[in-house]
Formats: C-alpha cells, sequence, structure tokens
C-alpha cells in the first residue's frame, strides 16, 4: 500500500494526485523517521526518559499512519472535485444541483488537507522536541524529518488556499482561514 501511494504521488501522467496528498506524504515520512529517532535515542536518552521517547514513537508511527491515509483521501477528495464539474448544467435545476456539488467538494477538498496539516504540524511539533533531546548519531534524520513537516504543513495551507474561492460559503471559507492561520503559526 505505502509504495501504491508514493508511485501515485511521482507518477507525472496521474492528475489525480496533487501537492495535497504530496504534503501529506511529507509528513507520513517525516514521522516515520522521527519516530525511528525516537526509538534509538532509547538506549543513551538524552533530556527525556525512556517512556517519554515510547510516548513519542507511538505517536509518530499512529501519525505516520494517519498521514499516509490523508494522502489517499487528498486524492479522493480531489476526484469529488472533478466529478461535481462533470455533472450535467442544461437546465435551471442541474446548475444548481452542479453549483452545490461542487462547494460541497471544494470544502471536502480543503478539509482534507486542513486534517492533514494539523497532523503535519504535530509531527512538526514532536521533531521539535526531540532537537536536542536525540541521539546525536541521528540528527540528519531529525533535520529531515524537520524539514519534511515543515514542508507538509506549508503544502497543506496551499492546498487549502486553492480550494477557497469554490466553497462560496462564508462560515466555511472563515473555517478554513482561521485554519490556515493557525497552521502557519510556530513554524520556521
Amino acid at each position: 500500500m505505502y509504495l501504491d501511494v508514493f508511485n501515485k504521488v511521482v507518477d507525472s501522467d496521474d492528475f489525480t494526485v496533487g501537492g495535497g496528498s504530496a504534503s501529506a506524504l511529507a509528513g507520513a515520512m517525516a514521522a516515520g523517521m522521527a519516530s525511528m529517532v525516537a526509538k534509538l535515542s532509547m538506549a543513551k536518552p538524552v533530556n527525556l526518559t525512556q517512556e517519554e521517547y515510547t510516548a513519542m514513537s507511538k505517536e509518530l508511527d499512529e501519525l505516520a499512519q494517519t498521514l499516509l491515509k490523508g494522502s489517499e483521501q487528498d486524492t479522493e477528495a480531489y476526484c469529488m472535485i472533478k466529478d461535481a464539474f462533470a455533472l450535467p448544467k442544461s437546465t435551471d435545476e442541474e446548475k444548481e444541483v452542479r453549483k452545490q456539488a461542487v462547494r460541497d467538494a471544494a470544502y471536502q477538498a480543503a478539509l482534507v488537507p486542513k486534517n492533514n496539516g494539523y497532523n503535519n504540524k504535530r509531527v512538526y511539533e514532536l521533531v521539535c522536541r526531540l532537537e536536542g533531546s536525540s541521539n546525536p548519531a541521528c540528527l540528519s534524520d531529525l533535520m529531515s524529518a524537520k524539514y519534511l513537516s515543515e514542508s507538509g504543513v506549508k503544502g497543506c495551507v496551499l492546498n487549502i488556499q486553492a480550494n477557497l474561492s469554490m466553497i462560496k460559503d462564508e462560515a466555511r471559507t472563515r473555517e478554513m482561514e482561521e485554519a490556515m492561520e493557525d497552521l502557519g503559526k510556530g513554524m520556521m
């Protein structure tokens, strides 16, 4: 399954997979690497207890799985938009149905990266907690995880923004704008 997700992201001929899926996948990779660093730091703890490393590793492993699923969900959300735009628009009734379907699909296409963004941000926070408190031999792994999770957050924010103009609902738009602002707080 994991290679299927990755292969879809790197397949330039698959137009259903985009930046949102790639951002979630970046977070999944970051979480996996950070979990590895936490596990490798247990033998000689640095500023954290073995229990803290264990808890962080467990949470990071769960986030990795959630973000892998989030990558697939992002593709599904894009397909919902594509399907909504393909609806007939010959009559006034069909046009209204299509408009609402596009709005609903756009909201879903913003909601998925919103959730993925928060999961990426949590990975970033855990990576920052491991900085200076992990096996020094794993610094390159930890910093790669940090940059991947940061990139994942930023990519998710851009993906939310890309769908805002199609939502056409003030409350939902405001929800997404607030999420974008919140996701940007505390990032490098």
